[in-house]
């Protein structure tokens, strides 16, 4: 082996430098400063966007009311039910065990119910959360009255609140959901852009050229890569501390908001992950593309797609977060640049963890696809090497042989 083959840096060495420049010289820039300031239109937006994604869950999958009455009695509820429904819009019914514990009903999310009648056609008691059994007494109370026959009074109907209910918790996690896949995506989406701005002014001073002769060009774009993901986890850390301190201060706590499926820790880390999943994917596809444009203005008009296809992503990944194991959200989850999407919105509604490990490593593979492909393009449209005259046939996922 030469000298100069001994002296070469390997690929992680490469992108680690690469990475370290660029770390140090954004972190310490005055426009680092400006932004930190992003958190604060986040907050607006995933505040309202989580209160829109829970109004769609339930409007998709509206809550059940159960009837736990004697055999007659729960016949007769179900037809004047079927008689009024057409006229006034009632909540759906359907016939339980009055011999189960009510809580049993009240606690799967599966089956989506948001109240329990039980009693009789004449004293009827209603439980469940405050907020449904007050929405729902004048329905049940003319139901019953109807049951009841020709002539009779309404009843009075007794409310007996719970602190929560399947379809109340399922509205809630779907609320969570959305919450946390708008503001992965509004991250992502601002960090991802910065990497594509920076490359194109290294490009435009000719230190790209100067990067690329030294080192691989899959080590810029890794450590370019890299060092932007480390500067958001800067910028992460500082939010989080100022949330944590509103949460020591007692503004806020995290008991106060509904809580994810595998819990707020758990919660939280995946977080992280698919949000370095995210941008590592969408952030190889700007960086490609900063670095084959030659000037700004090239830069915004051959990003118009990569944004499009994003927004496309945002709005495929929100879609599928009130259908979990549909083939919609199957297929979300198995297209790269909404799979981060589709299983944060996942981990807040269902408790399995499998399926976790599977996604992160094929969005991991996905990363390395997309950084080697962008690398290989850089090369062969900028740098005019590569595949031209026979120099370099190999496949561009086949990494370059060092000299003997």
């Amino acid at each position: 082996m030469t000298e100069r083959a001994k002296s070469r840096l390997s690929l992680v060495q490469s992108a680690y430098v690469v990475a370290r420049r660029d770390f140090r010289a954004i972190l310490f820039s005055k426009a680092f400063l400006f932004f930190l300031l992003g958190p604060v239109i986040f907050g607006v937006i995933t505040l309202g966007a989580a209160s829109v994604g829970q109004k769609a869950a339930e409007n998709r999958d509206p809550p059940v009311l159960a009837v736990a009455m004697a055999g007659a009695d729960t016949s007769a509820v179900l037809e004047a039910r079927q008689r009024l429904d057409p006229l006034i819009g009632l909540p759906e019914m359907v016939a339980v065990d009055p011999a189960s514990d009510p809580a049993t009903y009240l606690d799967d999310s599966a089956r989506n119910i948001g109240a329990l009648l039980t009693g009789s056609l004449s004293r009827p008691r209603l439980i469940g959360t405050q907020e449904r059994i007050e929405r729902w007494t004048g329905e049940v109370a003319l139901v019953a009255g109807a049951a009841r026959g020709a002539g009779a009074s309404y009843p009075d109907v007794t409310l007996e609140p719970t602190a929560t209910s399947g379809a109340s918790r399922k509205s809630a996690r779907a609320g969570t959901a959305t919450a946390a896949l708008t503001l992965l995506f509004l991250l992502t989406m601002l960090l991802a852009g910065m990497v594509m701005s920076n490359l194109v002014e290294e490009k435009a001073n000719k230190i790209i050229e100067v990067l690329a002769a030294a080192i691989p060009m899959d080590a810029v774009f890794l450590g370019k890569l890299f060092a932007m993901l480390g500067v958001s986890f800067v910028g992460i850390a500082v939010w989080g501390g100022l949330g944590g301190a509103l949460v020591a201060t007692g503004a806020a706590t995290l008991q106060d908001l509904p809580t994810p499926a595998v819990g707020w820790p758990l919660f939280a880390a995946m977080f992280l992950v698919y949000f370095a999943m995210a941008y590592l994917l969408i952030g190889s596809v700007f960086l490609t593309i900063g670095a084959m444009a030659p000037t700004v203005r090239d830069v915004q008009t051959l990003s118009m797609p990569a944004t499009i296809l994003q927004l496309a992503v945002f709005f495929l990944a929100t879609y599928s977060t009130t259908d979990i194991g549909s083939p919609i959200e199957l297929g979300a989850i198995a297209f790269p640049f909404s799979s981060p999407y589709a299983m944060i919105s996942r981990a807040a509604q269902e408790a399995a963890l499998w399926p976790h490990a599977l996604a992160i490593a094929w969005q991991a593979l996905w990363v390395v696809v997309f950084v080697r492909l962008g690398a290989r393009l850089f090369k062969r449209r900028v740098m005019k090497s590569g595949g031209q005259g026979g120099a370099d046939k190999r496949p561009w996922w086949r990494p370059r042989a060092r000299a003997a």
